[in-house]
């Protein structure tokens, strides 16, 4: 069985500071432009120059890979928190909203990681690796609780979850309400042991 966290490659302190600046700064102009931005966009936000860019992202598909995963860290990472500060379903629900946030804001980059660029072949697997095992112990916790039921798949939620994203546009308040429908579907026999 893999491990649960993909080992990164060493780097020193500063170079790992500059790679995230720099991932930070091409999610939001993804997010603002879509992935054809131009770079110098990019490195302007991260007040770094091309050259350091290009070094660690040879290709444009490198970058929109990198994001990717940068992203997918940054929304497992929050699981752990989440579950040490709030109460096991508020946890769950604060971590799925966060999720919901992750979902939309990669739809821009939808085409690119459907090109067929095998730069992005890994990034399905690297997906389920971080993502499944955060969501699985909020899910453990919310169950072991009586507050959920217990025989919820977290494959099953997350994409549940990542279709209640379909409208893009949150001005209502839409997906908050949806995610709050479906943790009382959760909820529904969750002092039922199966």
């Amino acid at each position: 069985m893999p491990d649960a966290e993909p080992s990164r490659p060493r780097l020193r302190a500063d170079a790992r500071r500059s790679i995230d600046t720099l991932l930070t700064a091409a999610a939001e102009v993804f997010a603002e432009s879509g992935v054809d931005a131009p770079v110098r966009q990019i490195t302007a936000r991260a007040g770094v120059g091309a050259g350091t860019l290009y070094r660690h992202f040879p290709q444009r598909s490198d970058l929109i890979a990198a994001v990717f995963r940068h992203e997918v860290d940054a929304c497992a990472d929050t699981a752990p928190a989440l579950a040490a500060d709030h109460a096991p379903v508020e946890a769950l629900r604060l971590w799925l909203l966060r999720f919901t946030h992750f979902i939309a804001t990669k739809r821009g980059l939808s085409a690119a990681l459907h090109s067929g660029d095998p730069a992005y072949d890994s990034l399905p697997s690297y997906f389920q690796l971080r993502l499944v095992p955060a969501l699985s112990g909020l899910l453990a916790a919310a169950a072991k609780s009586g507050e959920i039921r217990t025989d919820t798949d977290p494959n099953d939620l997350l994409r549940a979850v990542a279709n209640l994203t379909l409208p893009a546009q949150d001005d209502d308040g839409h997906t908050g309400r949806m995610v709050g429908l479906m943790l009382d579907g959760l909820r529904y026999g969750g002092a039922i042991r199966r």
